[in-house]
């Protein structure tokens, strides 16, 4: 049962941004699986269960993430990741151009929402292609996240792709989408009531996944 981060957890990550070296890792490794690792499945898990108590249709399936980085995208950084995250998500083969949830622990903060952290040029351009066509239900969503404490976030083009209105250029305008909410290192990182947290997190966002989720059913735009 999750109980809450640690201290030890917050100091350990800590520990490895500033010695991001195996002989460091290994010496504090059984800190990282105890203070990091377990609590980190833990809070997936109850997270999970309530997602799929209250939306079994969504079919999410939990990843948590491994601390080593993959050597060939190592690009002079040390070979471990001082953050760490789980998403929930559905178990499609390139889930990265799909929404899916997430909550990443960092030294400095922690963070949960959802996103479309990778998705493909056809995938904007069908959320384009949408709001040129019915903007009001996306113009009802972006209403709402106004005061939830979640942040609209994700790459712009350099080049704006339109205008649909103050309320949906930022939408509109983006390489990739996420909504995001950060907090600091304290506090409810540290209480067992975190879980219940990012659980109503993700179920105030479960609207806004499911309208990035049925993108992948409507006909590619004829313009890019």
């Amino acid at each position: 049962m999750f109980q809450g981060f640690s201290q030890q957890a917050v100091d350990f990550l800590w520990g490895i941004r500033f010695n991001n070296e195996r002989s460091w890792f290994l010496e504090h490794k059984q800190e990282y699986l105890t203070y990091v690792a377990e609590p980190l499945r833990q809070l997936g898990e109850e997270v999970q269960q309530v997602m799929e108590e209250k939306y079994p249709e969504l079919g999410l399936n939990l990843h948590v993430s491994r601390i080593y980085r993959d050597a060939r995208r190592l690009h002079g950084r040390g070979p471990y990741k001082d953050h760490l995250w789980l998403t929930l998500r559905r178990p499609k083969e390139r889930w990265v151009s799909l929404p899916a949830f997430y909550f990443e622990i960092a030294p400095e903060y922690y963070s949960f929402g959802m996103g479309c952290y990778d998705p493909t040029p056809v995938t904007m351009a069908k959320l384009r292609a949408r709001i040129d066509r019915d903007p009001k239900p996306l113009e009802k969503l972006a209403r709402k996240l106004k005061g939830s404490g979640f942040e609209l976030e994700g790459e712009m083009y350099k080049r704006p792709k339109g205008d649909p209105g103050p309320l949906l250029s930022p939408w509109y305008n983006r390489k990739s989408i996420s909504l995001t909410r950060d907090e600091n290192c304290e506090g409810l990182l540290f209480q067992p009531e975190l879980a219940e947290q990012v659980a109503q997190g993700f179920c105030f966002l479960k609207p806004y996944y499911e309208y990035l989720m049925d993108l992948s059913g409507d006909p590619p735009p004829d313009t890019m």
